[in-house]
């Protein structure tokens, strides 16, 4: 009858033992579970149980820039040259030496470009239309007032400090600037290149090049010596 009784628990104490094995499995597997999910944000909960790494994760760390600041920052200082007349008016080295200069102040932060017109009229709507909007505006005019370059490059950043980063040189055509445009402006907003007569198209062309010559003094480069 014992022999019978030990022959019957030993099945029992068999089943015991694979339980308490399993048991031991599950606290296991159960333990390491909770153990990775301690490093699992509520945001990546999902993802992250799909990942057979048990290292903690950590949340990707955006870094959000201002748009107003990033845009002042990078803003670049616009020029615009209005001068009436026809754009293939001049001859083929006029363009060519305008581009020089136009080259030269791609790397630099100021755009430079020239609006041509057809007549005096289109010129002072043009015009109005930068005084609307704030934009500084300089007149080419014998009456003007004559500077050095050093003089002329601290006047432009001036201009267009004054004009938002917006700046507006005016060459008039062969018989000169309106005169209704050159009455109503400030004699202090007149400029005269030289005492000396130029074409118009060669006007726009010393004007470049002191606009890229006022840049590399602000910039303290030897180009202007």
């Amino acid at each position: 009858m014992t022999h019978r009784n030990n022959i019957m628990r030993q099945p029992i104490i068999q089943l015991s033992a694979v339980t308490s094995w399993w048991l031991l499995l599950l606290l296991q597997v159960t333990t390491t579970t909770i153990d990775r999910r301690s490093f699992i944000t509520p945001t990546n909960a999902f993802s992250s149980s799909f990942l057979p790494s048990r290292q903690p994760i950590i949340p990707t760390q955006h870094h959000h820039t201002s748009t107003s600041s990033t845009t002042t920052l990078h803003m670049g200082l616009q020029i615009k040259i209005r001068i009436v007349g026809r754009k293939n008016g001049g001859e083929k080295w006029l363009d060519q030496s305008y581009s020089t200069y136009e080259t030269r102040l791609k790397p630099t932060n100021l755009e430079v470009t020239t609006h041509w017109h057809k007549n005096d009229d289109d010129l002072l709507k043009n015009i109005q239309a930068d005084t609307s909007k704030n934009h500084k505006v300089i007149l080419l005019d014998p009456l003007g007032k004559m500077c050095t370059s050093e003089v002329f490059s601290d006047n432009m950043y001036d201009w267009l400090e004054v004009g938002g980063s917006r700046l507006t040189f005016c060459i008039g055509g062969a018989e000169g600037l309106p005169k209704e445009l050159r009455d109503g402006t400030k004699k202090s907003d007149l400029l005269s290149l030289s005492s000396l007569t130029f074409t118009h198209q060669f006007a726009r062309i010393l004007l470049m090049e002191q606009i890229y010559r006022a840049s590399e003094i602000r910039r303290g480069s030897g180009y202007h010596k």
